[in-house]
């Protein structure tokens, strides 16, 4: 009985978390995976089966080609940035103003971020109206910022900087004794990099490729704000089902939608996790 007084009192901290998690996580969960097979009263597959309809799937791989291509842009231009952070001094002014711009950065998105570029390269953008004049180029083109291409260059703007914040910790986990070991033996830089930095790092670098992945796709209020026309990715085709005027009564399939990308994020996630665990080994 002490025993359980005593892990009650302990645990009693995390009552405020558990509620927050309970409140926004598990609810809402169980709640899109009841109303997407149930309907009326009555248990059905017919919504999850919609998902697997022409404009579902088209959606979908749209999605994971966002998703995907982003997170590969974010990593790979984010890893660089983070190596050249952790190459530089502790104390320098430039690797704080970098580290504090990444963080910012990290987390402007939605509304804001989808204004800014329609403000600089949209249709009348001032960047756009200023190369037009000065060279006569249209770089809006035919609305290409629309489209998933824009999507693409929106997104990866804020994927870098959230590659920096989450991949720089493996790269300042790299130990100097490593180096010194592997130049002792006879090693070069390359080979350094090559069979030692390179497969200590891949598994944080894959792990973090992921987390962008898991961001992108679940990302809605930039691409609503940009796309106001047409549900090229899934966030935007559950935005149709709630919301349209021509077809009615598509609540329950936004609600299979839904269920789909909490598979595919919690799908990521897992795999990230393992990642994570892998790599945590070398790091602690």
């Amino acid at each position: 009985m002490r025993r359980v007084r005593r892990a009650a009192r302990e645990s009693l901290p995390l009552l405020p978390f558990l509620t927050v998690v309970a409140v926004f996580l598990l609810i809402p969960t169980v709640t899109v995976v009841v109303n997407a097979v149930y309907g009326d009263g009555v248990f059905s597959l017919d919504r999850v089966a919609a998902l697997f309809s022409g404009a579902a799937l088209t959606a979908l791989a749209n999605s994971v080609l966002l998703s995907a291509s982003t997170a590969l842009l974010g990593a790979v231009f984010g890893g660089l940035l983070a190596w050249l952070i952790a190459s530089s001094p502790a104390t320098s002014m430039v690797r704080r103003a970098v580290l504090s711009l990444c963080s910012v950065l990290a987390q402007f998105g939605g509304v804001a971020l989808a204004f800014a570029f329609l403000a600089t390269v949209g249709l009348n953008g001032v960047l756009t109206l200023w190369v037009q004049q000065a060279f006569g180029w249209n770089l809006a083109g035919s609305g290409w910022l629309y489209s998933l291409g824009g999507l693409t260059l929106v997104y990866t703007y804020f994927q870098i900087p959230l590659m920096v914040i989450v991949f720089l910790p493996a790269l300042e986990g790299l130990r100097d004794q490593w180096r010194e070991a592997a130049v002792s033996l006879g090693a070069s830089t390359w080979r350094y990099w090559r069979e030692v930095a390179v497969p200590l790092l891949t598994p944080a670098f894959l792990g973090s490729a992921l987390l962008l992945f898991a961001n992108a796709f679940a990302a809605y209020a930039t691409a609503a704000a940009l796309v106001s026309q047409g549900s090229p990715i899934v966030p935007l085709l559950i935005r149709t089902s709630l919301t349209s005027d021509v077809v009615l009564g598509q609540a329950g399939f936004a609600y299979a939608l839904a269920l789909e990308m909490i598979v595919v994020v919690a799908l990521v996630m897992a795999a990230y996790n393992l990642l994570l665990r892998r790599s945590s080994r070398w790091l602690a």
